[in-house]
């Protein structure tokens, strides 16, 4: 068992932070281990929307689909990890003395009951969302799909309301979340329902407020204790929006193992902090790098990969942003690009469409 939760330990967390690093130079702060853990893991997901849908409609194996996306995350590993000890070897160590300097003083002005209080609550929300678990009726396809590709090595082929098998569902094979979440039990050895309702959960409850702490950092660049103060204030927000089954904190903390709840809950929230950091940069008037770019089409990526809705979702959230940056800076040239990033959302309608 120590075995199987080490190599989750390595698939979720250490293995999306190493790949990060080839998009560090997308955030003016890319060395926060925050970002490269969430940035690394967009880069996973958009990797595994491209490998595994062909291979869902050309009725591959599992097996074959695990040995696939495994090459591309190390070679995403292997990359993060050589980018890295390159820019260490060229970067002038002394030239950095100042600023670990400086990020001691900060943290020195921090107020460190405000954050362990915040620590204390995300710890309770963390344990409430696996002690009190419940099945939701979704869970009936979303997680039966994904044992039944883990136990039959068939993807989309078996019914999860029946013995046999069953007609391609498109809508759900163009967005095969389920089938990262039967990646993750084949890899590790885990029973899938496990790592459905309690392993995910965890990492991606921690992931959404990873991607909330970001936004502190940039809404509030030196002050430690309004950064606490604003996650505090979401925390609450989270605590308390369980006024519908349909709220987005609703969705977080009870079916985060759905992929449509992690495209409202992590999905849509980063590419808005993408696009903050878009238009600071051009504020700024600072040159846009292209993993800014890189991260923005794996993001709409990503909502394709979680929902069929994620496809106009993120589509509109890139287009749109770039128009604004194009209006409101007077850049027009930032429409290309951003062009660009919502090109794989528009395959993934297109295919919908021709399929359907």
């Amino acid at each position: 068992m120590a075995v199987q939760v080490l190599i989750l330990i390595l698939l979720m967390l250490a293995l999306p932070a190493v790949a990060g690093g080839l998009c560090a130079g997308a955030y003016h702060e890319g060395k926060s281990l925050i970002f490269r853990w969430v940035s690394g893991q967009f880069l996973l997901w958009a990797g595994f929307q491209v490998i595994s849908v062909p291979m869902i409609l050309r009725q591959q194996s599992l097996t074959r689909l695990v040995w696939v996306f495994a090459g591309y995350a190390a070679v995403l590993a292997l990359g993060g990890a050589a980018l890295e000890i390159w820019r260490r070897k060229k970067e002038d160590p002394r030239a950095f003395r100042p600023e670990r300097r400086q990020g001691k003083h900060r943290k020195h002005r921090e107020n460190a009951l405000l954050w362990a209080v915040f620590g204390a609550l995300l710890a309770f929300q963390l344990a409430q969302a696996v002690l009190l678990v419940f099945d939701d009726a979704d869970d009936a396809y979303y997680v039966s799909v994904a044992s039944l590709a883990e136990s039959s090595d068939a993807m989309f082929q078996r019914s999860p309301y029946a013995e046999g098998g069953m007609e391609m569902d498109y809508r759900h094979a163009l967005a095969p979340f389920s089938i990262w979440i039967a990646f993750l039990a084949r890899l590790s050895g885990v029973r899938t329902v496990v790592v459905a309702q309690v392993v995910l959960p965890v990492v991606l409850i921690s992931m959404a407020y990873g991607i909330y702490y970001l936004f502190s950092r940039v809404l509030f660049p030196e002050q430690g204790g309004q950064r606490a103060l604003f996650m505090l204030f979401t925390e609450i927000l989270v605590l308390f929006g369980n006024y519908s089954v349909y709220t987005s904190e609703t969705f977080l903390i009870g079916r985060s193992r759905q992929g449509k709840a992690t495209l409202g809950s992590i999905v849509v929230p980063f590419i808005l902090f993408l696009l903050l950091t878009l238009f600071r940069k051009l504020q700024e008037k600072e040159k846009i790098p292209a993993p800014l770019y890189v991260l923005l089409g794996a993001a709409g990526l990503t909502g394709c990969l979680c929902s069929t809705l994620g496809v106009l979702l993120a589509s509109m959230a890139i287009g749109g942003g770039g128009l604004f940056a194009a209006v409101c800076y007077k850049r027009i040239k930032v429409l290309l690009p951003m062009l660009v990033c919502c090109v794989p959302c528009g395959g993934c309608a297109l295919l919908y469409l021709l399929l359907k």
